[in-house]
């Protein structure tokens, strides 16, 4: 009897492509396999974080379908979530099992936050003479857009709400609001976060997918972390009007567009907006 190879997958919002299951049911009509899949759940750089829980119910859903996939296919798999960086996560599982070779799932050049950040090459050092596989996924075309909202006081203004609610309308959709600090001096932002929170809130519980975080205090640093870090479709960027807005006056909403060539909305609230809603 031949023995089974042992494959190391590693993928997020991949895990749910035909591409990442294609490939592992190829592999196992020449031997046998068996997968170990990793769902690393990569928490944002800066800033407070509202959305963890949510964005790891996502992962293990996820991961959960692909397992059940991968079993009808007569792949025997396990795996789990990790509140981990890939990288690191797959180092933990390398020290942890017996694996023979590697599988990185990602999305395009273009959409993929992991090869931004080279993580292709650097899991190939930590695999040694294990082989690696990156497998492409057009998941993101099959999938629910990710829109990263842009907003800081205008983020409970209706105007920019209404906009989430045509954009969630328009087609299937996940938000990923961000809202830049006021202070970076201070390690608490209360208002801020209450602002957030209450976004959140009142979109949730209109049925919307949405997270959000208090992140880096330029506007445009903390959208292009973003971007970096996990695949984003469009943008939506909401300010106060003409010279109340010190982000307008940094052309925020044009060096987003030619820095990220994604499409960006910009979105005018044109009221003071306050901490609760």
């Amino acid at each position: 009897m031949t023995e089974s190879t042992s494959v190391l997958v590693v993928a997020n919002e991949t895990l749910v492509g035909d591409e990442l299951v294609d490939t592992l049911r190829n592999r196992a009509e020449r031997r046998p396999v068996r997968a170990t899949v990793v769902a690393p759940v990569t928490q944002p750089r800066e800033g407070y974080v509202v959305y963890r829980d949510t964005r790891r119910a996502a992962a293990a859903r996820r991961l959960d379908r692909t397992l059940a996939w991968l079993r009808l296919a007569g792949i025997p798999a396990h795996g789990g979530v990790y509140d981990d960086d890939p990288l690191t996560a797959v180092k933990d599982v390398l020290a942890s099992e017996d694996i023979d070779e590697i599988v990185v799932c990602t999305h395009s050049a273009t959409k993929s936050g992991w090869l931004r950040k080279n993580l292709v090459a650097e899991i190939r050092k930590a695999a040694g003479d294990r082989p690696v596989e990156q497998v492409v996924s057009d998941v993101s075309g099959r999938s629910a857009a990710n829109v990263l909202v842009v907003a800081n006081e205008t983020v409970l203004g209706e105007p920019l709400l209404d906009r989430i609610r045509v954009r969630a309308e328009e087609g299937p959709a996940s938000f990923l609001i961000v809202c830049p600090q006021s202070d970076p001096s201070r390690g608490e932002h209360p208002e801020a976060e209450r602002r957030l929170r209450a976004a959140l809130s009142i979109l949730r519980s209109e049925g919307l997918e949405v997270h959000g975080q208090i992140a880096h205090p330029d506007p445009f640093v903390a959208a292009m972390e973003a971007v970096e870090d996990d695949r984003t479709d469009e943008l939506i960027v909401s300010t106060y009007p003409g010279e109340r807005s010190g982000w307008l006056r940094r052309d925020l909403v044009g060096r987003l567009r030619a820095q990220t060539g994604l499409p960006v909305q910009h979105v005018v609230v044109d009221e003071l907006v306050g901490a609760t809603a």
